[in-house]
């Protein structure tokens, strides 16, 4: 059959399979493939110890301040998902945020250095964003009202997040011609608000100093040594209003795109004022590129960040101060995404394999752009439903304990495959992600070299340093595992809607967040991984050092 140019052969090309276009939307032609190969693999897993740690409420998701008329590629996306007009009476968006207990959510973006926060000792009006073609970011200036901030606060309590705010740190700061801005951060309207914050008891997690202003900087940018700087100043601010209180809140920078020699000396300017060393990562390019679904599926795309959670691991583990690294924000695509993928099943193969890949090289938290707005939300900008990649986050959350394992899988290269402690419970958690739309993948499980059948008794007695297998009992299924298989509504990919087990998610009309159940299977069958699917596999029984 006769293949259409751009996304259709991107999508269809390398499957080897017949292909037809039903369907145009705007990422081009739809690709149906008929799943007709199976290959077989092994996933190896090594036991013996963990290879990194991450914070046992790993997932992060962001809000931002965009205005309605924030547009990208001809696209407003945005609508009313500002910290300053998003609706906190939803009854959805409340649910979707407390079915994580806790979600992380960070506060921030490109316009947070330009937002002057209202102080109580001032009358003045509290002007809000307004779009101007010749200001910094496209936006002259923004007021974030006290009141509206009492109606974040309570709205967060209520759903038990964790919260990160990011401060303007380009505040008293004049920016050169050439993107440099220097001069003293002026900090007096951010000690206003952290005062305030601190006399209404409002429980802020960490506070972050500005947003992409590091490297090369987006709009504007502030040398290692000025950076480093401001935020010990932050650091003693902190100290000094937070005064009395035992547990205070972390200070987090810079927020933006790694360049290891910037990072490298702010970090060790900062003498030990940061708790958090936050970068952000947006590795698929431009939201407007027609050709992201197969940037998406392609495993050297994928691995184009490894360089970069491996530079900034070694230079957080090798640095004097007690620092640890975060995602503080990553949308994947820039310029909001793209409508029709970023909102889709097919981003959770992005999304998943980002967070296994940040996890294994010790990224504490991981902050997806975002929670709503934009077209890469979790939640739906409009209705507050939730999009795939939600589904694909409460799952990680659910079942991914803190400690990774270095797991590789052998058979092909389209499977990408991560394991971890499983969380609050016996055993390991198993991630698979089939990037192939023509392969049904079967996968036996190794541990560090032995071949291990969860069903046999006969296991329980071989000598092994690395791998034991718990007595069958009831409260264990003995010979079972769960399995959550992850695939798009009529096997189309660009679906909002993702079926687990078969079944579609969906809220039901009192708003409430669907049940996650698994599927049981006998511990001896090979893991099955259907063509554009993704498994998570909690196995309870299998008992490995690293997990004790």
């Amino acid at each position: 059959m006769a293949r259409s140019r751009g996304v259709w052969s991107l999508l269809c090309a390398e499957e080897a399979a017949e292909c037809w276009a039903p369907l145009q939307r705007s990422e081009g032609f739809i690709c149906h493939v008929n799943a007709d190969v199976t290959v077989e693999g092994t996933v190896y897993i090594d036991g013996r110890s963990p290879i990194a740690k991450t914070d046992k409420d790993f997932i992060c998701a962001t809000l931002d301040w965009w205005p309605p008329d924030k547009c990208d590629f001809g696209n407003c996306s945005w609508g009313k998902a500002s910290l300053l007009n998003l609706d906190l009476k939803n009854i959805v968006f409340l649910n979707a945020i407390k079915a994580f207990s806790p979600l992380k959510i960070r506060l921030g973006g490109t316009l947070q250095d330009k937002v002057i926060y209202q102080a109580e000792d001032n009358n003045q009006p509290c002007i809000p964003f307004a779009k101007s073609s010749s200001a910094l970011f496209g936006f002259t200036p923004g007021c974030l009202p006290l009141t509206r901030w009492d109606e974040l606060n309570s709205f967060f309590n209520r759903s038990g997040a964790l919260i990160t705010f990011g401060l303007n740190a380009l505040h008293g700061k004049s920016i050169q011609s050439n993107g440099d801005a220097i001069g003293p951060w002026d900090f007096t309207n951010a000690a206003s608000l952290i005062r305030y914050t601190v006399k209404k008891g409002y429980n802020i997690y960490g506070w972050e100093l500005g947003n992409e202003l590091c490297g090369n900087g987006i709009g504007a940018r502030i040398s290692p040594h000025s950076y480093a700087y401001d935020t010990i100043v932050l650091h003693d601010l902190i100290q000094n209003i937070y005064k009395g209180v035992s547990i205070k809140p972390q200070i987090i920078a810079p927020g933006g795109f790694f360049d290891k020699g910037w990072f490298n000396q702010f970090i060790a300017k900062a003498n030990g004022s940061v708790n958090v060393v936050t970068h952000h990562i947006y590795n698929l390019g431009p939201g407007g590129d027609e050709h992201l679904i197969g940037r998406i599926r392609d495993p050297s795309v994928l691995d184009n960040t490894v360089g970069v959670f491996k530079d900034l691991n070694n230079i957080v583990k090798n640095s004097p101060n007690s620092a640890s690294a975060w995602v503080g924000e990553s949308g994947g695509a820039y310029g909001s995404g793209r409508n029709g993928v970023t909102n889709t099943y097919v981003f959770s193969f992005w999304y998943l394999d980002q967070l296994g890949m940040a996890s294994s090289y010790d990224t504490k938290t991981y902050c997806r752009q975002s929670l709503i707005g934009g077209n890469y939300g979790l939640l739906n900008t409009t209705t507050f439903v939730p999009n795939p990649d939600y589904y694909s986050a409460l799952l990680w959350h659910r079942l991914m304990g803190s400690y990774v394992l270095s797991t590789k899988f052998s058979g092909t290269k389209k499977i990408r495959a991560y394991a971890h402690c499983a969380k609050q419970s016996k055993g390991i958690t198993i991630l698979l992600i089939n990037l192939n739309g023509n392969t049904t993948v079967k996968g036996k499980i190794d541990f560090n070299g032995t071949l291990v059948d969860l069903h046999k008794h006969r296991h329980h007695h071989q000598r092994s340093k690395v791998t034991r297998l718990l007595p069958h009992r009831k409260q264990d299924s003995g010979n079972v595992r769960e399995e959550y298989h992850l695939t798009a509504l009529d096997g189309n990919i660009q679906s909002q809607t993702v079926l687990l087990n078969g079944k579609a998610l969906t809220v039901d009309s009192s708003g409430a967040i669907p049940a996650l159940e698994p599927i049981m299977v006998n511990s001896s069958e090979p893991i099955k991984v259907a063509p554009y699917s993704i498994v998570f596999v909690r196995i309870p029984n299998a008992a490995i050092p690293a997990c004790s």
